[in-house]
């Protein structure tokens, strides 16, 4: 058993990377804009149960990867926690289409540069779902070997969904969001993460 937990950590740290992308959602202060403040009230009331569903997909890797866990067990818990996170990220990017650009200056690119990333990363999820349920079980090394995959491929998901979320929230919209009660909740768990 002991020949996974090397990967089994790698995949734990790169998952907390990739998973808190959605909860940096940063800023302070600002001008009121009521159109804006709206907009970013009906996004974070959203994405406020998604990036639970995320956290709690997370942890649920992290406490399998910590104990010495059967590769099948690992392969069921992690095959469900990036069905969530893919799931959840879709949704986000539904609620982001469904508020509308914000009202800000290229408001309509970066709404769209947005959804665009976040269904992607839920796609991407979805595939990474699909690779955990091909892995073989049976052969500890070859298990540990495609979970080694897994986890570079979730290193690049991180920094590329950073991007094009911190893009949306520069500014006025990040000022915005950073006002909303559910934004400030859905930021909590990001601090503790480090």
């Amino acid at each position: 058993m002991e020949g996974t937990k090397p990967v089994n950590k790698k995949l734990a740290a790169a998952l907390s990377g990739g998973a808190v992308l959605v909860l940096a959602l940063s800023g302070c202060g600002g001008d009121d804009n009521e159109k804006l403040e709206s907009w970013a009230k009906e996004v974070c009331d959203a994405v406020q149960p998604q990036a639970k569903k995320i956290e709690s997909a997370n942890a649920s890797i992290q406490k399998e990867t910590s104990d010495n866990s059967k590769p099948a067990d690992v392969q069921k818990i992690d095959a469900k926690a990036f069905q969530d996170m893919s799931d959840a990220y879709k949704a986000i990017g539904s609620a982001v289409t469904k508020a509308g650009p914000p009202d800000v200056e290229n408001g309509e690119k970066k709404q769209q540069n947005a959804v665009k990333e976040l269904n992607s990363i839920s796609a991407a999820y979805a595939s990474l779902k699909k690779q955990v349920d091909d892995l073989d079980t049976k052969d500890q090394g070859k298990f540990a070997d495609g979970l080694k995959g897994i986890a570079t491929e979730l290193d690049k998901l991180g920094k590329s969904g950073n991007d094009a979320l911190r893009t949306l929230e520069e500014g006025e919209v990040g000022q915005a969001m950073s006002r909303q009660s559910s934004c400030k909740a859905a930021t909590a768990p990001a601090s503790t993460q480090g």
